[in-house]
């Protein structure tokens, strides 16, 4: 999963020409313009539909579901079967056409770990489909709930977020914002200016691309150990779409707005604590060993922010081939499908069937009953496992809690579980699997101080809400 990460951390590593606007070609500040207020329009508008809060993304998600439904478990067992082999082709028989191919090496060329996980996961979408072998694996409340319910969604998501995310990727928009933060987020994230577009591709986009852009960003010396590693685990936020299909799990999709709103008010909070106490804040600020050069992007003197900004927005947007973003958004596609599905079928599987017949669970989030009783959070003993379930996979919590009456123990089972981050079926992978200076310990102690900072932000926002 690189090449389409590589591609954008390269144009926005870049210095783009800086002529003035009023030189520029007005195509350029079109095609900066366009494809950007479009891009804002598909992610970010909240739009009401029959009643219900939703953003024009969800509903082209919504209606593949539903126009598809008959054949996408057939789909679905087909990709988990078709990556598991082709994972299996190249771990073993380690073909030139796939190891010289950067993309398809990186779809394949998996680690030992992750090709196992690849393996578990079509074997259970096979049983899952059949309805046969051990009931446990297939029910309707484990493997049956993520094969029927989930992945449809995730499949849908996936397809739309990566065709459409470079409209708000590639053409300037990040461009323009990382100009205006500048000022503001040294002093308040503990970060360099220059940051502030890779922060917000991470928090716009997806997940996944913030951090292999970010691991690259820190292999080119653009960060140091702390900088990365406080990037990475604290900006790498599932994307806007990733948040519907969690808020539709818990049956709350008209509180979008509320919704969001309470993630951003709850992410900021941890953004500003976690660099500041270990063992974010005991990283080294030193570069990567093998970084040849150490970059210092500055806003240059007599310049305006917003003139600087849409000087490099424009000059993006001019050098944004559109075959090169089509061929991204394809293979964004593919590295979502490919490299995201299987984990969740496979992990998530496993950890609903932990959580459905074993008391694990339970135990660990036992702690969090009297703090959830304290908070006056209705259905907290059914709520406890929720809090410590997302290390696992981000869906769990939801999943698990939505079968939980209370409409306002839901919201907040949402909103943890995305303000968590850190979760080993994706995020955390991907963090221990680059060069990003992190550890399973780091993101063990991340995840939990995440949870108690976001946890009573949220719950008040839920007590205002309810």
């Amino acid at each position: 999963m690189s090449d389409p990460a590589q591609s954008n951390e390269q144009n926005h590593s870049q210095s783009y020409h800086t002529e003035p606007i009023e030189r520029s070609n007005r195509m350029d500040v079109l095609k900066f313009m366009i494809p950007s207020l479009v891009g804002i329009l598909l992610f970010m508008i909240p739009l009401s539909i029959q009643g219900e809060i939703t953003i024009p993304v969800a509903l082209l998600a919504n209606w593949v579901q539903s126009a598809f439904a008959g054949v996408l478990p057939i789909f679905i067992t087909v990709i988990l079967m078709l990556t598991a082999v082709m994972t299996a082709i190249t771990k073993v028989f380690k073909p030139v056409w796939i190891l010289e191919k950067p993309f398809l090496k990186g779809l394949f060329g998996v680690s030992t770990f992750w090709f196992l996980a690849r393996i578990v996961a079509a074997f259970f979408a096979v049983l899952t489909f059949y309805e046969s072998g051990p009931k446990f694996i297939w029910s309707g409340e484990t493997g049956g709930l993520l094969f029927s319910d989930l992945i449809p969604a995730l499949l849908a998501v996936f397809l739309f977020a990566g065709l459409l995310l470079p409209l708000l990727l590639d053409f300037g928009l990040l461009e323009l914002c990382g100009a205006l933060l500048t000022k503001i987020i040294k002093p308040i994230f503990t970060l360099p200016g220059r940051s502030s577009i890779d922060c917000l591709a991470s928090w716009l986009g997806d997940g996944t691309i913030g951090i292999l852009l970010t691991s690259k960003q820190y292999e080119g010396g653009f960060y140091t150990k702390r900088e990365a590693a406080v990037i990475g685990t604290t900006f790498s936020v599932v994307s806007i779409t990733f948040t519907i299909v969690v808020l539709t799990l818990v049956d709350l999709q008209h509180m979008f707005f509320q919704y969001y709103l309470t993630i951003v008010l709850a992410g900021l909070a941890a953004a500003l604590i976690c660099p500041r106490i270990p063992p974010l804040s005991k990283k080294p600020n030193q570069y990567f060993e093998h970084a040849e050069n150490h970059w210092d992007e500055k806003i240059p003197r007599h310049t305006s922010s917003f003139k600087w900004g849409i000087n490099q927005a424009v000059g993006k947007a001019k050098n944004t081939k559109w075959r090169h973003v089509i061929k991204g958004g394809v293979q964004n596609v593919l590295d979502m499908w490919i490299g995201v599905i299987p984990i969740v079928m496979a992990i998530g599987t496993m950890a609903l069937i932990i959580a459905e017949y074993s008391p694990v669970f339970e135990w660990i989030g036992a702690p969090f009953i009297p703090l959830l009783h304290l908070m006056q959070v209705p259905e907290a003993a059914a709520a406890a496992p929720t809090m410590v379930v997302g290390f696992a996979d981000m869906f769990l919590p939801a999943v698990i809690g939505s079968g939980i009456e209370s409409p306002l123990t839901r919201f907040v089972i949402a909103c943890v579980s995305v303000t968590q981050l850190i979760y080993m079926s994706e995020v955390g992978g991907l963090l221990l699997g680059s060069k990003l200076p992190v550890t399973f310990k780091d993101l063990v102690i991340i995840f939990l101080e995440r949870t108690l900072i976001t946890l009573p932000i949220i719950v008040l926002m839920a007590h205002l809400f309810f």
